[in-house]
């Protein structure tokens, strides 16, 4: 009677054949009918559905759901042939997040949204700043914005007028920074920061009170009169004290 022999299969011929049956079959994945990686734009606020749908299986397919690196939690009934994922309130953390769906026999199989969170700058309120004449001062806003916003800076609600020897501007896409050096008592005022982009406006002002200068004392003058004040008091009291020694 003739033995029956098995067959080892290795896996990486496994996983080849998986992959084959799933081009063969045309198995794709698609996410809000799009069959191709895509970016989503929307704004703040609204919650945002993504499903991932299956095509082309003659067998039920797990799917998979990623937000950036780590996977996202799906509950049973929501994982096989299509799922769904809601994002809810959509806010500025949002922005730039890639979403992935992944077929889970075979996660080369995978559509993946980029979301574009649009939003205006985000800046309000005021700030008053003592600064001694003479000193150096830095004022800064920070405010996030998609698109990225541009900034304006304004006195008593003129156009600053920039000196290259005494004002420094710094920006990034979060950061708006206005360096002056050696304030005087002309710089007392009101300063406007105004960050701008296609969506809205936001702004902030910035009170600067420009104090008189205190005047400085020598420290080795202040000691040496104090060591000269002491020892003379000092002697003083040696002298009295010889003095009516001789007496008695």
């Amino acid at each position: 009677m003739a033995q029956r022999r098995s067959l080892a299969v290795p896996s990486g011929a496994v996983l080849a054949i998986s992959f084959l049956a799933c081009v063969a079959t045309g198995l794709e994945l698609s996410v809000n009918n799009h069959a191709a990686d895509f970016t989503l734009s929307t704004e703040l606020g609204p919650a945002i559905s993504l499903s991932c749908l299956v095509h082309n299986s003659s067998q039920d397919e797990e799917l998979l759901w990623y937000r950036g690196d780590g996977q996202v939690d799906l509950k049973d009934g929501n994982k096989v042939n299509i799922s769904n994922v809601c994002i809810s309130p959509v806010n500025e953390s949002d922005n730039g997040v890639t979403f992935t769906c992944r077929l889970a026999r075979d996660k080369s199989v995978q559509v993946s949204v980029t979301l574009d969170i649009q939003f205006p700058p985000q800046l309000s309120g005021e700030e008053t700043l003592h600064v001694e004449e003479e000193k150096d001062v830095t004022l800064t806003c920070n405010s996030k914005a998609n698109p990225q916003a541009h900034c304006t800076w304004y006195k008593d609600n003129q156009n600053l007028t920039l000196q290259a020897s005494r004002h420094e501007l710094y920006q990034t896409s979060e950061i708006f920074r206005l360096s002056i050096s050696k304030v005087q008592e002309s710089d007392n005022g009101t300063y406007t920061c105004v960050v701008q982009s296609s969506l809205g406006t936001g702004t902030k002002d910035f009170h600067l009170i420009v104090e008189d200068k205190k005047p400085v004392f020598p420290t080795e003058a202040v000691i040496a009169a104090i060591v000269v004040v002491a020892l003379t008091i000092f002697f003083g009291v040696v002298a009295r004290k010889e003095k009516i020694f001789k007496v008695w």
